[in-house]
Protein backbone atom coordinates (compact mmCIF):
# COMPACT_ATOMS: atom_id res chain seq x y z
CA UNK A 1 0.00 0.00 0.00
CA UNK A 2 1.27 3.46 -0.91
CA UNK A 3 2.14 5.55 2.17
CA UNK A 4 1.79 9.08 0.87
CA UNK A 5 1.48 11.35 -2.10
CA UNK A 6 -1.18 11.08 -4.77
CA UNK A 7 -3.38 8.08 -3.96
CA UNK A 8 -5.76 8.36 -6.91
CA UNK A 9 -4.40 5.78 -9.39
CA UNK A 10 -5.46 7.69 -12.51
CA UNK A 11 -3.78 10.92 -11.35
CA UNK A 12 -0.66 9.04 -10.16
CA UNK A 13 -0.38 7.39 -13.59
CA UNK A 14 -0.94 10.71 -15.36
CA UNK A 15 1.87 12.38 -13.39
CA UNK A 16 4.26 9.46 -13.89
CA UNK A 17 3.64 9.41 -17.64
CA UNK A 18 3.67 13.17 -18.30
CA UNK A 19 6.85 14.56 -19.85
CA UNK A 20 8.26 17.88 -21.02
CA UNK A 21 5.78 20.00 -23.01
CA UNK A 22 2.86 17.71 -22.03
CA UNK A 23 -0.01 19.31 -20.19
CA UNK A 24 -3.32 18.45 -18.61
CA UNK A 25 -6.33 20.46 -17.49
CA UNK A 26 -7.66 20.76 -13.95
CA UNK A 27 -10.98 22.51 -13.76
CA UNK A 28 -14.05 23.28 -11.69
CA UNK A 29 -17.37 21.44 -11.59
CA UNK A 30 -18.98 23.68 -14.21
CA UNK A 31 -16.33 23.45 -16.95
CA UNK A 32 -17.56 21.41 -19.93
CA UNK A 33 -15.74 18.08 -19.63
CA UNK A 34 -14.58 17.00 -23.09
CA UNK A 35 -15.04 13.38 -24.15
CA UNK A 36 -11.37 13.19 -25.15
CA UNK A 37 -8.65 13.06 -23.83
CA UNK A 38 -8.74 10.84 -20.71
CA UNK A 39 -11.29 12.05 -18.17
CA UNK A 40 -10.52 11.87 -14.46
CA UNK A 41 -13.38 12.96 -12.22
CA UNK A 42 -12.48 13.53 -8.57
CA UNK A 43 -15.48 15.74 -7.72
CA UNK A 44 -17.23 14.49 -4.58
CA UNK A 45 -19.63 17.32 -3.72
CA UNK A 46 -19.69 21.03 -4.47
CA UNK A 47 -16.46 22.47 -3.11
CA UNK A 48 -14.67 19.15 -2.59
CA UNK A 49 -11.95 18.97 -3.67
CA UNK A 50 -11.05 22.41 -4.98
CA UNK A 51 -8.65 23.09 -7.81
CA UNK A 52 -6.24 24.51 -5.24
CA UNK A 53 -6.51 21.33 -3.10
CA UNK A 54 -5.57 19.24 -6.11
CA UNK A 55 -2.81 21.59 -7.27
CA UNK A 56 -1.34 21.55 -3.77
CA UNK A 57 -1.11 17.74 -3.85
CA UNK A 58 0.29 17.69 -7.39
CA UNK A 59 2.80 20.49 -6.71
CA UNK A 60 4.21 18.51 -3.77
CA UNK A 61 5.43 15.73 -6.06
CA UNK A 62 5.45 17.07 -9.61
CA UNK A 63 7.38 19.84 -11.35
CA UNK A 64 4.90 22.38 -12.69
CA UNK A 65 6.48 24.72 -15.22
CA UNK A 66 3.46 27.02 -15.65
CA UNK A 67 -0.23 27.30 -14.97
CA UNK A 68 -2.77 28.78 -17.38
CA UNK A 69 -5.94 30.27 -15.90
CA UNK A 70 -8.95 32.02 -17.41
CA UNK A 71 -8.26 35.73 -17.79
CA UNK A 72 -11.77 36.30 -16.40
CA UNK A 73 -10.55 34.98 -13.03
CA UNK A 74 -8.52 38.16 -12.54
CA UNK A 75 -11.74 40.19 -12.43
CA UNK A 76 -14.16 37.70 -10.87
CA UNK A 77 -11.92 35.88 -8.37
CA UNK A 78 -8.88 38.00 -7.47
CA UNK A 79 -8.52 36.34 -4.03
CA UNK A 80 -8.51 32.93 -5.70
CA UNK A 81 -5.80 34.05 -8.13
CA UNK A 82 -3.80 35.40 -5.18
CA UNK A 83 -4.12 32.05 -3.37
CA UNK A 84 -2.98 30.28 -6.50
CA UNK A 85 0.08 32.51 -6.73
CA UNK A 86 0.92 31.93 -3.06
CA UNK A 87 0.74 28.17 -3.56
CA UNK A 88 2.79 28.10 -6.76
CA UNK A 89 5.51 30.58 -5.74
CA UNK A 90 7.89 31.02 -8.69
CA UNK A 91 5.73 29.04 -11.12
CA UNK A 92 4.45 31.45 -13.79
CA UNK A 93 0.68 31.92 -13.95
CA UNK A 94 -0.47 33.06 -17.40
CA UNK A 95 -3.94 33.81 -18.69
CA UNK A 96 -6.02 32.73 -21.66
CA UNK A 97 -9.63 33.37 -22.52
CA UNK A 98 -12.22 30.89 -21.28
CA UNK A 99 -12.80 29.87 -24.90
CA UNK A 100 -9.07 29.20 -25.40
CA UNK A 101 -8.99 27.07 -22.23
CA UNK A 102 -11.87 24.97 -23.57
CA UNK A 103 -9.92 24.41 -26.79
CA UNK A 104 -6.71 23.55 -24.91
CA UNK A 105 -8.54 21.01 -22.77
CA UNK A 106 -9.21 18.89 -25.86
CA UNK A 107 -5.51 18.73 -26.78
CA UNK A 108 -3.86 17.90 -23.45
CA UNK A 109 -3.03 14.47 -21.98
CA UNK A 110 -6.04 14.40 -19.66
CA UNK A 111 -8.68 16.47 -17.90
CA UNK A 112 -9.37 16.39 -14.18
CA UNK A 113 -12.70 17.67 -12.83
CA UNK A 114 -12.85 18.86 -9.24
CA UNK A 115 -15.82 19.93 -7.13
CA UNK A 116 -14.61 23.55 -7.12
CA UNK A 117 -17.40 26.11 -7.49
CA UNK A 118 -15.26 29.26 -7.60
CA UNK A 119 -16.30 31.68 -10.35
Amino acid sequence: MKRSGILNPAIAHLLASTGHTDYFTIYDQGFPMPMEPERIDVAVVTGLPTVIDLLNAIHAEFIIDRVVIAEEALAFSPNYVESLGALLGEVPVVTASHVELKELSHEGRATIRTGDATS
